[in-house]
């Protein structure tokens, strides 16, 4: 209410912004020809952790406040496109010219991620491809790569950083002790070629350098990057039980259907969801439910995640009376037809039949 009430003073509405996006806190405003702030230009993006990112122009926030915060959204994701094409333009020269050590001071930390996770599924998925044509020590070769690279990582570490450059770091150090032990289990599983289940299994981004989209992909399933920043924060340790969460709830998705882990209490049920959802940059809003629930403000949060696009994660879902439950299912039920009949084009109203079925994120119509 304080924020549509304030709408026309940008200035004002900042301290909410924290409560709308997954890591944006804070925007940058521009400092006029005479000296002044401006109170609706603005030129970079806080994050909560502090990291800041320039936008790839300088941005309006001029008209009503829910239709700037969209256009807000759009030009977030469109400076990341941005963002990550040079980074990933620039990482061609990792061998060369700036090793990977040095690279990763250039960019911010989710596109760092992003990027090594990309050169990771190509190179991985080409030793593959040589070991299938005959080369026997493609795949090994890799690995001793991998070695050197994360040993320099290490040597870093070691040294003097910023916090936030320690985080990075610490980050990308164990995205790749995870990336280098999966191809040390390739090796040891002696796994045939590319299309092996060894290697479909895991989590692999393509990058597609016309439309600047990543596409990630995890056994059938199949979705584009979201583009939204989550800044610069520490990531799960990736053991075999999250690869197989990350298997089962994506193929959940595949078959549009919700998931549901299970177990005892601060095993890393929430935790694993959120990081997945890091991962695919989805934004992830976790709720933790009481018994003062009831079905309206369930509808309030169902209708916001079904406009955003984004993961709603319950925590403590028994909490919720009976009563209420039954209502929320037939909630949950009418979403999932709802993104069952969208996903064929033609049940679409006409602007959104060119929209690509079944991929997040795609927008396939109004909300009455």
């Amino acid at each position: 209410r304080d924020m549509l009430a304030n709408g026309t003073n940008p200035p004002k509405i900042m301290p909410y912004l924290g409560d709308c996006y997954d890591a944006l806190a804070n925007l940058r405003f521009v400092r006029l020809e005479d000296g002044e702030m401006s109170d609706k230009i603005v030129d970079t993006m806080v994050a909560k952790d502090g990291e800041e990112v320039a936008l790839h122009e300088n941005f309006s926030l001029e008209g009503e406040v829910e239709a700037y915060l969209n256009r807000l959204t759009e030009s977030m994701r469109k400076s990341l496109k941005i963002i990550l094409s040079d980074a990933v333009e620039k990482a061609v020269n990792w061998e060369i010219d700036t090793p990977r050590h040095e690279w990763l001071f250039n960019y911010p930390a989710q596109l760092c991620l992003t990027g090594a996770q990309i050169f990771w599924t190509d190179e991985t998925q080409m030793a593959l491809e040589e070991y299938e044509g005959g080369q026997e020590d493609a795949v090994k070769r890799y690995l001793q790569l991998c070695n050197n690279r994360l040993s320099s990582l290490i040597q870093l570490v070691l040294g003097e950083l910023s916090a936030a450059d320690r985080t990075k770091i610490i980050s990308l150090i164990t995205m790749d002790v995870h990336s280098r032990d999966v191809v040390d289990g390739l090796i040891s599983q002696k796994t045939e070629g590319p299309n092996s289940f060894a290697w479909q299994q895991q989590l692999r981004f393509e990058w597609e350098q016309p439309s600047l989209d990543v596409n990630v992909k995890i056994c059938d399933f199949s979705c584009k990057y979201f583009y939204e920043w989550v800044g610069n924060t520490a990531r799960l340790v990736i053991t075999p039980l999250t690869d197989r969460c990350y298997i089962t709830l994506t193929m959940a998705l595949k078959l549009y259907l919700g998931g549901a882990p299970a177990g005892p209490a601060g095993t890393g049920k929430t935790e694993t969801t959120k990081d997945l959802a890091r991962a695919l940059a989805i934004p992830c809003y976790v709720f933790n439910c009481s018994d003062q629930m009831n079905f309206e403000t369930i509808a309030d949060i169902f209708r916001g995640l079904a406009q955003t696009g984004g993961w709603g994660c319950f925590d403590e879902f028994n909490r919720i009376p009976i009563e209420v439950l039954s209502v929320v299912a037939t909630q949950v039920k009418t979403i999932q037809d709802a993104i069952v009949k969208f996903t064929i084009p033609e049940n679409r109203e006409e602007e959104f039949q060119s929209a690509p079925a079944g991929t997040p994120p795609v927008k396939v119509g109004y909300f009455d």
